[in-house]
């Protein structure tokens, strides 16, 4: 990224500066396909109300907040409590910030001025946010455009913004969604750069992983060293929660975050994972893009596993696959990567065939990405290799187009291809008004069914894991059953699952590989035997 000659977001030391501009032109963006909806009356402005802390349960405890993302796209604020107000027509943002009391300055430190959010952020004007129906008032808005709609991953409606006296004004929450969402799927040129930060930290720490595992190992050692890594070395802090010095006489949350941060220089918990200090001593990443899966053994065919229920806790045994799905969070912004690998450094045949299936099929994705291609195709892409390979290896027998028929790639690739990437892991815009989910077994996790356009970014991730309580469903269906060789599936009855995940741009013509790590069998062997000789990266149609 060039250097940034306004405000930015920087952490310092190898830590990607972030020009705060890149949210002016979010801003500008918005306004622009605002003032082309003929639905959108002269003098209306946008509403929206950032995140809130909150506490664990019923405790003073409190979480370590992260911006909501509409409004971090929109602003790059990264305190809590805060709304934003954008004029439509001239396109001036107004920022309203808490109105803090005398004792934050003991317990929370300084207390800025108005004036220093203005510069921090880039904005036109700042006021507080008790103040926000007053200067509102002032303004003679003809409608407020405020944020209401359905995330279609989650099925959760996003925070619509309310405040005391907002039944006065004139409100509409149904034109500004779509339009915010849909600038969010297409990336600028600026956070592409960050995207390609959180990518380069990330690989960076799934290298460091690769190389440290040991059969005997805990699986939650290798999240740590993960989590390590983005945090120390690029900022990426994101945890769900930040860690207090062990016993101290600590009142409340507020005097222990302060105490926090006085602590000079910033002390790292040795509970934390060692992605994330990686990730955030090296890259500034206090935050990853969501639960860490550390998969190994039977474990790597479990889709999310990491959960509560199943907490990274398994001991690494000789022979197992490992399979690690994780990113890091710079700035709000995410990365999404997967690695598959031998836990003692060397492949079976068996794991290296399975490995190498689910290779092909990801570069075959990636070399068929340009824009126009249908994102349901390339997962039908995948499927289909998937089950050339596995009659290959011998698992399979029979025609593949009959396969594909009956939908038997779900059996070993029951989640969708990919999904969008950016302020949140699961980015939004995959169903927008008129994009209808394809209900066929595999194809209804998919979760976009968009025609690829340059400028968006997705996630490459297809895999083949053999699940127990599936290959069960599918040997007592007649339709399926006469596919396998029960003799040669028997052998892969507990492998557990392969997936690699890359991080790509589409372009004009192809797309853009982010992701950088070791993939093939001979790169990865080499890097877990500490033998760190370069490896070319793939590289599709640009």
């Amino acid at each position: 990224m060039a250097a940034a000659t306004g405000p930015s977001f920087w952490l310092g030391n190898e830590t990607l500066k972030v020009p705060l501009a890149l949210f002016v032109l979010n801003r500008r963006r918005l306004c622009e396909r605002l003032r082309k909806n003929p639905a959108v009356q002269a003098g209306s402005v946008v509403v929206l109300q950032g995140g809130e802390e909150t506490q664990r349960y019923c405790t003073d405890t409190g979480v370590l907040f992260r911006q909501e993302s509409f409004f971090h796209w929109a602003f790059g604020v990264t305190e809590p409590g805060c709304y934003g107000v954008i004029d439509i027509d001239s396109g001036t943002s107004t920022l309203f910030v808490p109105r803090l009391p005398p004792s934050h300055a003991t317990w929370m430190g300084k207390i800025h001025s108005k004036e220093h959010f203005k510069e921090k952020y880039a904005v036109d004007d700042v006021h507080y946010a008790d103040e926000i129906a007053s200067v509102l008032t002032s303004r003679s808005p003809s409608v407020l455009l405020t944020l209401r709609g359905v995330n279609t991953d989650s099925g959760s409606v996003c925070r619509e913004a309310s405040f005391e006296g907002i039944s006065k004004f004139n409100v509409n929450n149904t034109i500004l969604h779509p339009e915010i969402v849909e600038c969010r799927v297409f990336k600028t040129d600026m956070e592409l750069e960050v995207l390609r930060y959180t990518n380069k930290i990330s690989s960076e720490a799934h290298r460091e992983v690769m190389k440290a595992v040991k059969v005997g190992m805990k699986e939650y050692e290798m999240e740590s060293l993960f989590e390590h890594y983005c945090y120390s070395r690029g900022g990426m802090r994101h945890s769900s929660l930040f860690c207090l010095p062990a016993g101290l006489p600590l009142k409340s949350i507020f005097q222990a975050r302060t105490q926090r941060l006085l602590l000079s220089p910033p002390c790292i918990h040795p509970s934390l994972s060692l992605f994330e200090h990686y990730c955030y001593s090296r890259g500034g990443m206090r935050h990853s893009s969501y639960t860490c899966i550390c998969g190994s053994g039977e474990n790597s065919a479990v889709l999310h596993y990491g959960h509560a229920g199943a907490p990274n806790d398994r001991t690494i045994q000789d022979g197992d696959m490992c399979l690690f799905d994780m990113g890091g969070e710079y700035y709000c912004f995410a990365s999404d990567i997967t690695c598959s690998f031998p836990a003692n450094g060397k492949f079976t045949e068996d794991q290296k065939a399975i490995y190498e299936a689910v290779l092909r099929s990801c570069r075959a994705v990636m070399n068929s990405m340009k824009p126009g291609v249908w994102w349901p195709d390339m997962h039908r892409l995948a499927d289909r290799v998937h089950l050339e390979e596995l009659t290959r290896i011998g698992i399979l027998t029979g025609s593949v187009d009959a396969m594909v028929q009956v939908h038997l790639g779900a059996v070993f690739m029951p989640h969708g291809l990919g999904h969008f990437l950016g302020i949140d892991v699961h980015d939004v815009g995959g169903y927008p008004e008129g994009v209808e989910r394809i209900d066929e077994p595999g194809l209804r996790s998919l979760r976009t069914a968009r025609h690829l356009q340059a400028g968006m970014v997705l996630t490459v991730e297809p895999g083949i894991y053999f699940i127990d309580h599936l290959l069960d469903e599918a040997l007592a269906d007649p339709a399926r059953a006469c596919f396998f060789n029960r003799e040669v599936l028997q052998r892969f009855r507990g492998f557990g699952g392969v997936r690699i995940e890359e991080d790509v741009v589409v372009t004009n013509s192809g797309m853009e590989l982010l992701t950088c790590v070791p993939r093939t069998v001979e790169e990865i062997e080499a890097c877990m035997a500490g033998r760190d000789k370069a490896f070319v990266p793939f590289s599709g149609p640009k």
